[in-house]
């Protein structure tokens, strides 16, 4: 039973590999394939029997996934209705959510329309209703108050799933696909409400408790918490808590958990227990035991769905399933067959959770904690308070330990401080806070004193956060360094003799410390992120790091800086930053310098920032970059080609003073960083420095493709083998213009688009770039992309 289950998660993973779907005769093959085995199976002898049955199990799990996913693949949002104006009739299916910006929702759509005629679009669909923020133009005036289950007529843009793809980074087109989400859009002008209250109870319930702990919890940070523990909202804490929560390793308390859901089915399986044995007229009918387990079963599934049903929250309520109906069947399974088929259930129920880091550590950790228990009869079984804490210090350890090796594959970092302050948090967070947070629903002055708490919490977790080196930090392991942490973690922890459990700290070694590969002497590396509708460049030499730009501000509260140079640069093992180079002041270019500020140490900075602008009093070691300065790293040199010292006291607008950048290494392989310079900047070049002084192997295409610039003299002059563009998806600048691509392309020269291409990679040996996109590419992600529009 144990090997039938694994062949079909094993089945299940093989798809998931797959860069694109099976066609209809392949999948009607396998599908034969498949049947032809089992109808073997039947006249062969026991073991070939089951050895082909479990090669039919496993065609069976690709089979069903990929059948599955060209089914959510056939409801995306057909090219052509991108960018243009639709109107949707649909119920808000899931609790909204606000920002500073707006508010985000997800809309069940009924029907579409364009200039009156119907349209298909996707039964999901992803909206923002946003009230303008910055430069960005109003789309909707102000969000009325959105509630889930309504029903709305609303104007709308969608486009096609897409997100920035960069190494190791979050990838949100399989989190769309995995919601069942086929596009995304924003609300225009002229929404109208049609009904209130026609779908979706459980998530008006969700919406309901969420809104009233926040509107009676008076400090926003509790608030959030709590609503993320009672309701499963986690978009409600906010981005200091999380950092906080991080560095001390208890994040996964402030999720549903497996821990808060076996809690809560515990206490009310005994108190369901207790009332039943005071009902002689229930008792007769359902044995008490058997009542406070379906019962306990059944409070855990609600509290589950009220949570928004996450991979570990499934997980727990299906395993508590199955040890439910064994027992009132008098059946005792092995725990790790439970555990088999609670996992099997949930890749049925839902294949791609397979990528979720939170399945591998949640089903990772109950493994772990079997495996760690002693032998059946070895030693005698304690009691009393001491037994019981020596209990929850054993399985804290355990978890602690064992679970370290997969934290740092999936995020690169382990709390030092993790043990300390899941001491502290997991009986505060189980036994105290969550109860409250859900008694409240009943009895609202109860989140008054979960706030408290949390608030005090809170406070202990600050401190312990801000330990010198309370969090490890690595660079991503290659895959043998994957496997010996791995193997190390669980020595550690299995009940062995202590000399073979020390043999596991050294293969934890090349985990937490992997081998980092650097440029050698004379070359460089060059990163060209995918960061969206702005400028970041990561250039690498042997022992030092420039960082070109900083990309864009998305919102108030999130920045390029934050969401990719910052991972970006943890996950390359970068410890700081020996030189910031801002380019000019537009905040597609400096968005995320203030985050990147606040994440690594920069030891210098240099940029055309006129004075007063609020960087410079936090940028360090800062000068004014100028045409002529020039320095060498590790036999790699750089040159600052403009601007002339003279421009930045004329009176020239912010594009003209984009400091630009060559890089040439020892073998003479260079690349360009133009900044925004326009077409003026441009001549200005060509006139002063000619072929000679400009030409490069690669050319960061200027001004993201726009036609102000990239003049076919300029571009002569350069010579480029690629160009690269940074610009977003369907850029609302029309960034980059139809005709400036064409004269690329007349030129012979190779374009790279972020948003086709994600980050774009610069070799240190001269080789061609590399992709993100081809490296990572799977069958949920985009493919190809309409053309952007026109723009002047």
């Amino acid at each position: 039973m144990a090997l039938a289950a694994a062949a079909w998660v094993a089945g299940v993973a093989w798809q998931l590999q797959r860069e694109s779907l099976s066609d209809t005769r392949s999948m009607a093959a396998m599908a034969l394939a498949a049947s032809l085995v089992a109808a073997l199976a039947l006249v062969r002898r026991p073991a070939g029997v089951f050895a082909l049955g479990l090669m039919s199990l496993c065609i069976a799990g690709f089979a069903s996934t990929d059948w599955r996913a060209s089914q959510r693949l056939a409801d995306r949002l057909p090219p052509a209705l991108e960018g243009v104006d639709l109107v949707v009739v649909g119920v808000i299916a899931e609790m909204p959510h606000d920002s500073p910006i707006g508010t985000r929702f997800v809309l069940d759509v009924a029907t579409a329309s364009r200039d009156g005629l119907p349209v298909r679009v996707p039964r999901r669909v992803s909206l923002g209703w946003y009230r303008g923020w910055d430069d960005t133009a109003p789309v909707a005036g102000p969000a009325p108050v959105l509630t889930a289950g309504d029903r709305w007529r609303l104007p709308v843009r969608l486009k096609r799933p897409h997100g920035t793809m960069n190494p190791h980074g979050f990838d949100l087109e399989l989190w769309l696909f995995e919601q069942g989400i086929g596009a995304s859009g924003t609300v225009r002008p002229g929404a109208e409400p049609l009904a209130r209250a026609v779908a979706h109870p459980l998530e008006r319930t969700r919406q309901a408790v969420r809104d009233a702990i926040l509107l009676r919890v008076p400090d926003a940070s509790a608030a959030g918490v709590l609503a993320a523990l009672a309701v499963g909202d986690q978009a409600a804490i906010d981005r200091d808590g999380w950092d906080i929560f991080r560095v001390t390793g208890v994040a996964h308390l402030m999720s549903i958990s497996g821990l808060h859901v076996t809690m809560f089915a515990w206490l009310a399986g005994a108190a369901i227990g207790w009332a039943w044995r005071r009902w002689p007229r229930g008792m007769r009918v359902v044995p008490a035991p058997v009542a406070a387990r379906l019962g306990g079963l059944g409070c855990a599934a609600g509290y589950a769905l009220l949570a928004g049903w996450g991979v570990p929250a499934q997980r727990t309520v299906l395993m508590i399933g199955v040890v439910v109906v064994l027992r009132t069947r008098g059946v005792r399974w092995p725990q790790p067959l439970v555990l088999l088929a609670a996992a099997l259930a949930v890749t049925v129920l839902d294949p791609w959770a397979l990528l979720q880091a939170g399945f591998w550590l949640s089903f990772t950790a109950v493994a772990l904690l079997i495996a760690s228990e002693p032998a059946a009869g070895v030693g005698a079984p304690r009691t009393g308070w001491r037994a019981t804490l020596r209990a929850a210090l054993h399985t804290q350890a355990v978890a602690t330990v064992g679970l370290a090796p997969l934290s740092m594959v999936f995020f690169q970092q382990v709390s030092i401080v993790g043990l300390v302050a899941n001491l502290l948090a997991i009986p505060l967070v189980t036994l105290v806070i969550t109860p409250l947070a859900l008694l409240g629903a009943v009895l609202p002055p109860l989140w008054g004193l979960a706030g408290g708490v949390v608030q005090g919490l809170q406070a202990a977790l600050g401190l312990l956060a801000g330990w010198p080196g309370a969090v490890w930090t690595s660079a991503a392991a290659p895959l043998w360094a994957v496997g010996c942490g791995l193997v190390g973690g669980t020595l550690l922890v299995l009940p062995l003799p202590w000399r073979l459990r020390l043999l596991g700290l050294p293969l934890l070694v090349p985990l937490a410390a992997p081998p980092v590969a650097r440029p050698a002497e004379g070359q460089f590396e060059a990163v060209i992120a995918d960061i969206g509708q702005g400028t970041a460049v990561l250039v690498r030499t042997r022992a030092h790091l420039l960082v070109y730009d900083a990309g864009p501000q998305y919102s108030p509260d999130a920045d390029a800086g934050s969401r990719v140079l910052l991972p970006l640069l943890r996950v390359r093992g970068e410890r700081k930053v020996d030189l910031l180079l801002l380019s000019h002041r537009d905040a597609d270019h400096v968005g995320g310098a203030a985050s990147l500020l606040g994440g690594l140490p920069v030891l210098a900075s240099t940029s055309s920032l006129a004075p007063g602008h609020p960087l410079l009093a936090r940028l360090p070691a800062h000068r004014r970059c100028d045409a002529g300065q020039q320095w060498t790293w590790d036999g790699v040199r750089f040159e600052i080609l403009h601007p002339q010292a003279a421009d930045h006291a004329m009176m020239l607008k912010s594009n003209a003073l984009s400091c630009v950048l060559k890089v040439t290494d020892a073998a003479g392989q260079s690349l360009l960083l133009t900044g925004d310079i326009e077409a003026a900047q441009e001549s200005a070049l060509v006139a002063q420095l000619g072929a000679a002084g400009l030409a490069s192997e690669t050319l960061l295409v200027p001004h993201h493709g726009s036609r102000t610039s990239s003049t076919e003299a300029f571009l002569q002059a350069v010579s480029p083998r690629t160009g690269v563009v940074q610009a977003a998806y369907r850029s609302r600048f029309g960034h980059p213009a139809p005709d400036v691509m064409a004269r690329y392309a007349r030129l012979g020269i190779d374009v790279r688009r972020s948003d086709r291409c994600g980050a774009y990679t610069v070799p240190p040996d001269g080789t061609a770039g590399v992709c993100q996109r081809a490296t990572d590419r799977r069958y949920w992600h985009h493919g190809a992309v309409a053309s952007a529009p026109d723009a002047d």
